[in-house]
């Protein structure tokens, strides 16, 4: 049976997918509209199956927890899982699931990824609101939408070692190959232009690492020309059984060690009070990693246990630390 994590994975991929094929329609008046609750959608789930797989998969660490008001007017100290009109119980938003991974997990995610979904979150907020007749809007979109594709596809596969390349994530600029030079003239409206107006003060692709994967927004550069047969061969990666046996299955592994050092010191750092990264901690950690059910080392060359290599960890290694540091 799969993990909640992968289930809530298997989820978030379908909501993207289905927002691709939305997108990728000839002819569909509701396409920027669409693809951006979908996608949406897509992020949160990813994000809360993230948690969950750092989590041990208890489900609590995705649900919202708030303070009661007592009969006195006063706060309750303890914290109860707060419910929506229904009475189910409210899972982590967007953001919150995306600052709980930075802060309480020490997962490395990059500003421009934020930044970009922040964008894309205000279009889907105001989505209502759209005529979606103007160029410039609906190119600002396609290259948002680009944009969280392709981050979109980076972490899935950093993250939880799944790629999903066979399904061919990409927007079509199909709104843009007919009539690309003659843009129809309509003013924007007020809502329109303000949406504009805040993802351009959004762009982070200045704050972006040198050579990073990830990315604010993806321009679009479009050239239609006739080619003709070239007979040069193809050649292409895959993951096909007749292809040349190179296969790495990262799945498994990131499933089982989905640690790596800094969110194993962030959680330990908000496990104990009395916990530092000092000499006896490594040298405990170090002791914990010769056993497989902890610790999983990957080498740059798979063949030469000398070369560089990546230490992972399964979250069951929490308990061990218990006998030296004190619980807050």
């Amino acid at each position: 049976m799969r993990s909640r994590a992968r289930q809530m994975l298997d989820k978030s991929v379908s909501s993207m997918l289905s927002a691709i094929e939305i997108y990728n329609k000839p002819n569909f008046l509701y396409r920027e509209e669409t693809f951006s609750i979908l996608a949406v959608n897509a992020w949160e789930l990813l994000l809360k199956a993230r948690i969950l797989q750092l989590g041990r998969n208890k489900i609590s660490v995705i649900l919202v927890y708030e303070h009661h008001t007592l009969r006195d007017g006063s706060r309750s100290q303890k914290l109860y899982r707060k419910k929506n009109r229904c009475g189910n119980h409210i899972s982590l938003g967007l953001f919150k699931a995306f600052d709980s991974l930075v802060n309480d997990y020490g997962d490395d995610i990059e500003a421009c990824v934020r930044s970009n979904l922040e964008a894309l979150t205000e279009i889907r907020d105001n989505a209502v609101h759209f005529m979606n007749r103007d160029f410039d809007l609906r190119k600002t979109v396609h290259e948002l939408g680009s944009a969280s594709a392709r981050n979109y596809l980076r972490l899935v596969r950093q993250w939880f070692g799944v790629d999903l390349r066979e399904y061919n994530i990409f927007l079509m600029p199909i709104a843009f190959v007919r009539d690309c030079d003659s843009a129809e003239g309509i003013a924007l409206n007020s809502q329109e232009r303000k949406v504009l107006e805040f993802v351009r003060s959004l762009n982070a692709d200045e704050f972006a690492k040198a050579g990073s994967e990830f990315c604010f927004s993806l321009d679009i550069d479009i050239r239609m020309r006739r080619t003709g047969s070239d007979g040069k061969a193809e050649v292409t990666l895959s993951n096909s059984p007749e292809a040349v046996p190179v296969r790495l299955e990262e799945e498994d592994i990131r499933e089982k060690y989905p640690w790596d050092y800094k969110i194993l010191s962030t959680r330990l750092r908000k496990r104990y009070y009395d916990f530092k990264e000092n000499q006896d901690y490594h040298k405990t950690r170090k002791e914990l990693e010769k056993d497989e059910r902890f610790c999983k080392s990957r080498y740059l060359d798979p063949g030469n246990q000398r070369s560089s290599r990546k230490n992972f960890y399964n979250p069951n290694i929490l308990k061990e630390f218990d006998r030296f540091y004190t619980r807050t």
